[in-house]
């Protein structure tokens, strides 16, 4: 009898252990994913924020282990400070991030990362990529490079060009790169100014108005961003200017590539690819390898292709705020 009792203890004692060992698994295997992004400042970053939530919307419902929690910042200490309250309030063990700006938030995102959160960051790349596991962004190369080779062809190798830049990130830097990189090969291309707008239509504006005042002979103008754009086109407008043929945005904003496929507008010829459905893309790929305990490739670029008035409908996101 004591021996039969004995082995009962032993059972239950092996089967309290062995549930206390399942409630620790299943636990350990709920992802608390923070999602940290840009406010809807502009267009672009409108996107991200609606595809982060879109994302948050689709990926809680399908997985019963995932929690999603979006947190948006108007500026890089905003969105330093919201890394700390998802990971002191919140204990998220894994990060997607887009960086307000690349250095200020080296730091902050590398704190989080050493505490073990697997950390994704999206688009604007750190200044220290140690401080990451996957970083996920358009092909900003081709961004750069793609745009030039057009504007090349279409001033036939001559002729006055502006530009605007973004925000002082890594990314804009790859652009320019390759943008001015192509550009070396059309010496009678005269790159005149390049300013950073801020991705702004407003702060575009005001640089397109310096550059009409200045430059008397403007043939084109490379806005690297659909929202710059916009506010490029206005300022030739009010200016009545009549020399500038060809203002080469970027992204795929819904309103450009509907100008684009109903030809509205003979300056808008062509776009370049970089939707922030990315964002989406990049929640789902960390979400889906986190609950089955894997890592994402250490680099994931979504290819950059030109739009022409022939492909556009395949870049049109009416449902999308850009």
């Amino acid at each position: 009898m004591k021996s039969i009792l004995s082995k009962l203890t032993l059972t239950a004692a092996a089967l309290a252990t062995m549930a206390a060992f399942s409630t620790t698994a299943v636990a350990a295997e709920k992802v608390v994913l923070g999602v940290a992004i840009p406010a809807a400042t502009h267009g672009f970053t409108g996107g991200i924020v609606f595809w982060a939530n879109q994302a948050k919307k689709d990926l809680e419902a399908a997985n019963p282990d995932l929690k999603v929690i979006v947190k948006t910042a108007a500026n890089a200490a905003e969105q330093a400070n919201q890394l700390q309250d998802l990971m002191a309030v919140s204990k998220i063990n894994a990060l997607v991030v887009f960086p307000f700006e690349s250095a200020a938030l080296t730091k902050p995102v590398t704190e989080v990362h050493n505490k073990g959160v697997y950390v994704t960051v999206v688009d604007r790349g750190l200044t220290d990529t140690s401080a990451q596991d996957a970083y996920v962004s358009g092909d900003n190369t081709a961004f750069g490079k793609i745009p030039a080779e057009y504007l090349a062809k279409a001033m036939g190798g001559k002729g006055n060009l502006v530009a605007m830049r973004g925000i002082a990130t890594t990314l804009d830097n790859e652009r320019w790169d390759a943008f001015t990189g192509v550009l070396k090969n059309s010496p009678d291309i005269k790159i005149l100014d390049a300013k950073y707008a801020n991705w702004n239509r407003d702060d575009a504006f005001k640089v397109m108005q310096d550059y009409l005042t200045r430059f008397k002979q403007i043939d084109a103008v490379w806005a690297a961003d659909d929202d710059m754009a916009v506010g490029v086109l206005k300022a030739i407008d009010q200016a009545k200017r009549t020399d500038i043929k060809i203002v080469f945005g970027g992204a795929g904003a819904k309103g450009m590539i509907k100008t684009l496929m109903d030809g509205k507008d003979p300056r808008i010829v062509a776009n370049v690819s970089y939707s922030p459905k990315f964002m989406y893309d990049s929640i789902k790929l960390t979400a889906e390898a986190r609950l089955k305990g894997e890592k994402l490739p250490a680099t994931y670029i979504i290819p950059s292709v030109l739009i022409t008035k022939e492909n556009a409908t395949q870049f049109y996101f009416p449902d999308s705020p850009f």
